[in-house]
């Protein structure tokens, strides 16, 4: 580390390429096991959740019941998920992971977890809480700081 002054700018600067860095891998990562963005959020929310109805996938991501059905098509049609009539509610349906599915989610996560390890591994321990504590800040910020200041 050095003793240079720091400037809020610069500091935003070497975010958004921590940011774009972090995207990148993702998005090959995902590229690699034939899933968007938007298919990988369903899959996770799963993996988190277990079997939801399409409506709480819907109000988890925040997006409308329509484009949830079709990422479900996409995925079930991959073999990432299957449907099932729900035990108790004739009008809903009831979505989990299939085998294929949890297996893979639990590859990734692990493969993120060896990823973080190779990132953080060296860090001191005293020096990954603050940085902890910074990054609960600035996105507590932004989650609360009107759409137009987030530019």
């Amino acid at each position: 580390m050095t003793d240079e002054p720091v400037v809020p700018f610069a500091m935003l600067g070497k975010l958004w390429d921590v940011a774009l860095l972090l995207a990148d891998g993702v998005e090959r990562g995902l590229a690699e096991r034939g899933l968007s963005r938007a298919r990988a959020n369903v899959l996770w929310q799963l993996y988190q959740r277990g079997p939801s109805t399409q409506r709480e996938i819907s109000r988890a991501l925040e997006v409308t019941p329509r484009n949830v059905t079709g990422l479900l098509d996409a995925l079930e049609d991959g073999g990432f998920v299957a449907r099932h009539a729900h035990p108790t509610d004739r009008r809903a349906t009831l979505v989990d992971l299939t085998d294929e599915g949890h297996a893979m989610l639990t590859e990734m996560h692990h493969r993120a977890d060896r990823a973080a390890a190779d990132l953080f591994g060296d860090v001191p321990a005293a020096e990954l809480a603050i940085f902890h504590r910074l990054l609960d800040h600035v996105g507590d910020r932004l989650r609360t700081q009107p759409d137009d200041d987030n530019t």
